[in-house]
């Protein structure tokens, strides 16, 4: 959520900014909503402080048994208008409210507008492989190795789904305990969050409105009311643990990392080359996320980026990081890198991790704030993530990648004492 203040105190300058990630901005509706609701404000209370006024004098009419209707009639007339105008404050404000919540983040200084084709590749690590031998891709590696089994996830959940079973099963779980035990060295709090969230959870990480058909809901729970979803992404649920709470200053930074299957409904045509685990409706995740104090956030942000890259490297995997332009980042945040590593069937780098930093953007939708140690001021925090790491992608990039001419592929050292193999071979060998 932006704030209204910084949009009238600064308007050009605030629509300079959204013009990289939007193709119009337009406050003049909104500026002339402000000055409306601004106006009634201090109208109604200057009715109020007559009422209050008033009503003193008829208690003292009253006490000295003197007729005071005429201030009765008068009052009441009073009482109508300010209910009148506290009806049309509550129209405006929800106009304001409607129009601010629909916003995206403003982009921070150093990124550039655009999309996608303005992405800057930052730095890469590894090169991309050299094979001898004609290389497999990965959805026929899992297949022949019997790690994942793509017809009978179709059958159990539909076009979208696969299911890990054997070694392919023990693999991914590997990864996710290699995420976990580094996250932990690092100091960061383990979370099991629920899978099913509230409405308010996916406004306050500034998924909802805009991208409310992006993911699954219960069916018959918002006729009750209670509308609720399969989350997307652990953030979604890390972002409200604090929500309409006040942080100590000395309490920040706050870290955590959690695991979830993340569930998405992925609308729309996938390219043909898009095949496997490259983009599914469920896969595994780890998330990790800060809130800090504002004047910490950039700091932060590299820490995940590094911790992101350090796993990748952990796993021998050739990856580049990088910076994306506006209209490639999240709406809700302000910039962000992505980690991506190379498919060599595919020819191209896949994003397993995007770390992000939405400044006070959630914590203005969630009301989360710092209390600062050397005054009373109370102001709002800032939030960032970071997927450490997707499954989805790092297992068919490692399988590639790290194939052999015989169709085996070795296990990255890392994640051997939890699959208890150095190598997997093909079934039928």
């Amino acid at each position: 959520m932006l704030d209204i203040n910084m949009i009238r105190e600064k308007s050009e300058e605030m629509k300079r900014a959204l013009l990289k990630r939007m193709d119009n901005v337009d406050f003049t509706e909104l500026l002339k909503w402000d000055k409306e609701r601004r106006e009634l404000i201090v109208e109604s209370e200057n009715l109020m402080a007559k009422r209050n006024n008033v009503s003193l004098q008829i208690s003292k009419l009253k006490k000295a048994g003197e007729n005071a209707q005429e201030q009765i009639v008068e009052m009441k007339a009073v009482s109508d208008t300010i209910k009148q105008l506290q009806n049309k404050l509550t129209d405006i404000e929800v106009k304001i409210q409607h129009f601010l919540e629909r916003l995206p983040n403003i982009p921070d200084e150093d990124v550039v507008a655009g999309g996608k084709e303005n992405n800057e590749v930052i730095r890469t690590w590894g090169k991309q492989q050299e094979f001898d031998f004609e290389p497999k891709n990965h959805v026929d590696l899992v297949t022949e190795l019997g790690l994942i089994d793509y017809e009978r996830g179709v059958k159990l959940g539909g076009n979208g789904f696969w299911l890990y079973k054997g070694d392919g099963a023990l693999l991914e779980w590997a990864l996710l305990n290699y995420f976990v035990e580094e996250h932990r060295k690092d100091g960061y709090e383990f979370l099991l969050p629920p899978h099913i969230l509230t409405y308010q959870c996916g406004y306050t990480a500034g998924q909802f409105p805009k991208f409310e058909e992006d993911v699954f809901c219960l069916e018959g729970e918002e006729k009750k009311g209670n509308k609720q979803f399969l989350l997307p992404t652990s953030e979604t649920a890390i972002v409200n643990l604090h929500r309409d709470e006040i942080i100590n200053e000395d309490d920040l930074p706050i870290k955590y990392f959690a695991y979830t299957p993340c569930y998405r409904k992925e609308a729309g045509s996938h390219r043909a080359n898009e095949r496997g685990m490259i983009r599914g409706h469920q896969f595994n995740k780890i998330e990790m996320f800060q809130l800090t104090r504002p004047e910490d956030s950039n700091k932060a942000l590299e820490e995940l980026i590094e911790k992101s890259e350090r796993l990748v490297k952990g796993l021998g995997l050739h990856y580049r990081v990088s910076k994306l332009a506006a209209k490639d980042c999240s709406p809700s945040m302000a910039k962000t890198n992505d980690i991506e590593v190379w498919i060599p069937s595919m020819k191209e780098y896949k994003e397993v991790s995007s770390a992000s930093n939405s400044n006070d953007y959630q914590a203005r939708r969630g009301k989360i704030r710092l209390r600062r140690n050397d005054s009373k001021r109370k102001e709002y925090i800032h939030t960032l993530n970071a997927s450490g790491l997707a499954t989805s992608r790092i297992l068919p990039a490692l399988v590639e990648q790290h194939q052999q001419s015989d169709g085996s592929v070795i296990i990255p050292e890392v994640l051997r004492k939890w699959v208890g193999k150095e190598r997997l071979y093909p079934k039928n060998k």
